[in-house]
């Protein structure tokens, strides 16, 4: 997983270990090691920008740096590599998922979960993946089926609704979604159910009427969390369109989906630079338990280390 991006890293402080010696680099030879750098970082997916900010930071690092004579240079610079990653990301708070809405439990009952991103990301699936997650620690769950657009959604997501013993509150295609999502948190209340997981409508983000209906759902449904579905394959794009959601609606984190479909791995640097959000999962297959949890410093030490 994520093999290109590794391979960049890799590449990248093979080129500095066998040139640094107990003298400073030249400028000359920086500027050659970042060009290289920001290249296999853009090919690797990372959006320019923040190949930019990544590549000036390292090299600010490089800059002036000597080694001593003895003990690991490698190891020394690949550490001093994963030190400024650390400090470039450093806004970003890893969170785990079901520990945050476990204690929101303790507080508030039903805790609400609203999900939200373009068709095909994957979002229902996801879903299903996070009402398993909880489900195996003893938790209930309702589905609201709040995309009252597109045709088969609500079918979609009572199939696996009926494959984890779900119940779904639904109303007929055209209606109102905030109505749905206000109707299944009642549900929840009158029932002692734990979590209500509402899904949303997912067509062509540019629709300005869709947007204004989902900023109409988080505002009626006040969910706990807002979690965007981000699509690993299309990179940059995901990007664009999670941006353009949270003009709309509060994107409090992503789950990326796709991930072990996508050798490259960039996308992930990106979302977490420009939206600066926390990544709660990675998915990682089709079945209920392919969800990963995700930690930055493991993800970056898996690419520099």
């Amino acid at each position: 997983m994520f093999d290109k991006l590794r391979n960049a890293f890799k590449s990248f402080t093979n080129t500095i270990v066998n040139s640094i010696t107990t003298t400073e680099l030249s400028e000359d030879k920086l500027s050659e090691i970042r060009d290289n750098l920001f290249m296999q970082l853009v090919e690797s997916d990372v959006a320019v920008d923040v190949a930019e900010a990544i590549c000036d930071a390292i090299i600010n690092y490089l800059r002036g740096l000597k080694v001593p004579r003895f003990g690991d240079k490698e190891l020394m610079i690949r550490n001093g590599i994963l030190e400024v990653m650390n400090k470039l990301f450093s806004e970003i708070q890893d969170v785990d998922l079901i520990s945050e809405v476990t204690r929101e439990l303790q507080v508030k009952k039903p805790v609400i979960l609203l999900f939200l991103g373009p068709n095909g990301y994957g979002k229902t699936t996801t879903i299903a993946k996070v009402t398993h997650q909880l489900m195996k620690r003893g938790y209930t769950a309702v589905w609201a089926a709040a995309d009252t657009y597109r045709a088969g959604a609500i079918e979609q997501l009572e199939g696996h609704a009926a494959r984890l013993g779900i119940r779904v509150i639904k109303h007929g295609y055209g209606s109102d979604p905030a109505a749905v999502a206000y109707d299944a948190i009642n549900h929840a209340k009158n029932k002692g159910i734990d979590y209500v997981m509402i899904d949303t409508a997912g067509r062509m983000h540019t629709d300005v009427n869709l947007m204004n209906e989902l900023s109409k759902v988080q505002r009626v449904s006040k969910p706990d969390l807002s979690i965007f579905i981000a699509d690993a394959l299309l990179g940059n794009e995901a990007l664009d369109i999670a941006k353009y959601y949270s003009k709309y609606v509060r994107i409090d984190g992503l789950i990326v989906t796709k991930v072990d479909a996508y050798p490259k791995g960039g996308a992930i640097l990106t979302f977490l630079y420009e939206l600066k959000r926390p990544i709660y999962f990675l998915g990682t297959g089709q079945n209920y338990d392919d969800l990963r949890p995700f930690n930055k410093m493991e993800f970056f030490r898996q690419l520099i280390l």
